[in-house]
């Protein structure tokens, strides 16, 4: 379930590809001035996750449908993460 989301998107009106992160929502309890999270981390519930070339209505979905509580990270794509493809290992 998303409890939160934070768009880091520079193109914020680029929507069809994106770069999408959840972790889950106690992560944040540290920062100052957030709510605090009261979701216990267990074995179902997601702690990090990532999805590149995600629409921003597919992330919104992949996000919700997780369990225990997540923050979402909304990137522009490329930006984030960098999965390497298996060409980029052997070089």
């Amino acid at each position: 379930m998303i409890a939160n989301i934070v768009d880091q998107r520079r193109r914020p009106y680029r929507w069809r590809e994106i770069t999408a992160i959840v972790e889950a929502t106690w992560h944040d309890n540290s920062v100052q001035d957030s709510d605090q999270s009261d979701s216990v981390q267990n074995a179902d519930a997601v702690d990090y996750d990532a999805a590149e070339r995600i629409s921003l209505a597919d992330a919104i979905s992949w996000a919700h449908s997780l369990a225990g509580e997540v923050t979402l990270y909304l990137y522009d794509l490329g930006d984030g993460i960098s999965i390497k493809s298996p060409e980029d290992t052997e070089r």
